[in-house]
């Protein structure tokens, strides 16, 4: 199939599958930096000792930024990521 829609890249559906799951948990992945985009201002918060890897997962998320906005108490379509996430974490090669 096409992925992205008119963009001439074919891809197997696991591609596209893989590709959608990379987009959808990048608001929640550590950049470089240790940041995450999903923290957006409280980011200083989350760089204390034992919040690190407390991820809320928030009604939306704002586009330009991938801070989450909203109600954070929601399991709705964010409980996907955590799926997107198990299976990338399964297909990734093993640390040296």
């Amino acid at each position: 199939v096409e992925c992205p829609t008119g963009s001439g890249v074919r891809m197997t559906l696991e591609q596209v599958a893989t590709d959608l799951s990379l987009r959808l948990t990048g608001f929640f992945r550590q950049g470089p930096d240790g940041s995450r985009p999903c923290f957006g201002p409280s980011a200083p918060l989350y760089k204390q000792p034992g919040w690190q890897e407390l991820l809320l997962f928030h009604e939306y998320f704002d586009p330009e930024t991938g801070r989450g906005c909203g109600a954070s108490h929601q399991t709705g379509w964010t409980a996907l990521v955590v799926n997107c996430l198990e299976r990338l974490a399964a297909h990734r090669p093993p640390k040296a």
